[in-house]
């Protein structure tokens, strides 16, 4: 089968293309690593702009999703590019509250769509960390039949806080009777845990939080997003892996021994073919699983986690080839690449072990 974007979808990909390379992501992961998180910020509301976070928000609340073959043309450019910060978690959350419905959802969805609002998400089966906890105006988490919702450190201006001069917002801002925000504080999520890549902070949800809904309606939502949040890796990883390989094309014609270009080398021409067979492989894999997801078909599961399983290795694939070829100067933190090395394996393992997807692949 042979899966063709139409004509807007490719304008789609080259619109976020265009912007995230006059954004200098390279500049925005270093300093999202550092702790420097306004720049990477700027760049979320950006992409906000473009419409990235509303495609997987139902229209009732302000999206136009759920779109996931435009949610994969996104996805591939942000992790082509790199970008940092919780961008899976809040898609996902997207289709967590909007499968739950209720209050928490006027509240919260709005806000992701437009952007004003960082979500993370922790669901049960998929590792117990949240990706950047530190910035997120909420972290959602499932434990059974239960979601509940910790307000982060910039909980005390998400949507609909209140805010304006006089206000006080931030960590430290008053909260709860006779505060300015009526809600529960934000509380910190503590230190994060060493990471590969220094750009993926992972924390440990707090214990407790707001139980904003309950039942076995919740217990299906996340279901759904956990499957969203497969996909939307799957397709940072092909875009991770297609930016390493890119990069170690262009390399491998300008390093030169034996008065040649390395590129010229039968085995390195093989290495650069294998890794290049191995995204493209993947590729429609992933546009197929968009396509079940789209129509609702009860295989989309399964076909979420082949495209994972292909997409996954075969980023981490290029990881390897680019280490290769590049020769030691690949690990160096001078070199740009070195993010995308680190990036490769995390996408890899996250919302999916290859090892879980094939499972799902073979239960079908």
């Amino acid at each position: 089968m042979r899966f063709l974007l139409d004509d807007e979808q490719r304008e789609f990909a080259r619109s976020l293309d265009a912007l995230l390379t006059a954004a200098d992501t390279p500049a925005v992961v270093r300093g999202w690593a550092s702790g420097d998180h306004g720049p990477g910020l700027a760049l979320w509301r950006r992409l906000a702009d473009a419409g990235v976070f509303a495609l997987a928000v139902p229209e009732a609340y302000g999206g136009v999703g759920p779109l996931p073959v435009e949610t994969a043309v996104a996805f591939v450019e942000l992790g082509r590019h790199g970008v940092p910060g919780p961008l899976v978690e809040s898609v996902a959350a997207g289709v967590l509250l909007g499968g739950v419905g209720g209050p928490a959802a006027k509240e919260w969805l709005p806000g992701i769509a437009s952007g004003t609002a960082v979500v993370s998400l922790a669901l049960e089966g998929y590792g117990p960390y949240a990706l950047d906890a530190d910035v997120a105006d909420a972290v959602l988490t499932v434990t059974g039949d239960e979601l509940r919702l910790t307000r982060g450190a910039g909980g005390a201006t998400g949507p609909g806080a209140a805010t304006g001069p006089g206000v006080p917002t931030g960590p430290g801002a008053a909260t709860g009777p006779g505060g300015s925000t009526g809600r529960p504080a934000p509380t910190g999520p503590g230190a994060p845990t060493v990471s590969v890549d220094p750009a993926r902070r992972l924390f440990r949800p707090e214990p407790g939080g707001e139980v904003v809904a309950a039942g076995p309606g919740v217990r299906e939502a996340a279901r759904a997003a956990g499957t969203w949040a497969t996909f939307a890796t799957a397709a940072q990883a092909l875009g991770c892996g297609e930016a390493l390989l890119r990069a170690t094309v262009a390399y491998v014609k300008q390093r030169t021994q034996f008065g040649v270009p390395v590129g010229s080398f039968q085995a390195v021409k093989h290495r650069l073919a294998d890794t290049l067979l191995g995204l493209e492989f993947a590729r429609p894999l992933l546009y197929g699983a968009a396509v079940e997801l789209a129509d609702g078909a009860p295989g989309a599961g399964a076909a979420v986690a082949a495209a994972k399983v292909a997409a996954g290795e075969a980023g981490y694939a290029a990881a390897r080839t680019a280490l290769q070829l590049h020769g030691a100067v690949g690990y160096t933190e001078e070199l740009d690449l070195a993010w995308w090395l680190r990036r490769a394996r995390p996408l890899r393992d996250a919302w999916g072990t290859p090892s879980a997807c094939r499972a799902r692949v073979l239960a079908g």
